[in-house]
């Protein structure tokens, strides 16, 4: 459909509540349609609508595994197992890295793209974007986490 712009850090919109979702009509389904498109164009893995401009509870997420492409609609985290500390990056914050502490299980409870509700668990990679997305309709960027680098990933 349509390229949106991503808002970047300094942008104060990135520091709100994002509202829930309660009208699924055309406009959010042409929101979702350019969150794709944008999140693709600037090879990214995961997009919250917030990072467009637009306060909504809306989450894209494709990490390039099967089955792993969701439309999260104001998702909640109801479960999370382990600890992982890796590194993140995140398009509206280009160029930089850190590392951040995030559960290596999460079980995420949202609507999808037509209102129905789904539970979905994700481990790894997923569970990371899960969260670093979720974190964004809070008005969190991964750097307000970022921690020292493992022993044995120092420079």
């Amino acid at each position: 459909m349509a390229l949106r712009s991503i808002r970047v850090d300094g942008d104060e919109i990135l520091r709100k509540e994002s509202k829930p979702v309660d009208k699924f009509d055309r406009r959010l389904e042409m929101l979702i349609e350019d969150m794709w498109d944008t999140m693709y164009d600037a090879n990214g893995i995961g997009l919250a609508a917030v990072q467009v401009g637009v306060l909504k509870q809306v989450i894209v997420i494709d990490t390039g595994e099967e089955d792993e492409q969701l439309v999260l609609i104001n998702p909640e985290i109801i479960a999370m197992e382990g600890n992982i500390c890796e590194a993140e990056g995140c398009l509206s914050i280009p160029g930089k890295s850190g590392y951040v502490n995030r559960p290596e299980t999460v079980t995420v409870r949202a609507l999808d793209e037509n209102g129905k509700p789904y539970t979905r668990t994700g481990t790894g990679l997923l569970a990371r974007c899960m969260c670093h997305e979720i974190d964004h309709l809070h008005g969190i960027l991964y750097t307000d986490k970022t921690v020292d680098a493992p022993e044995g990933e120092k420079d």
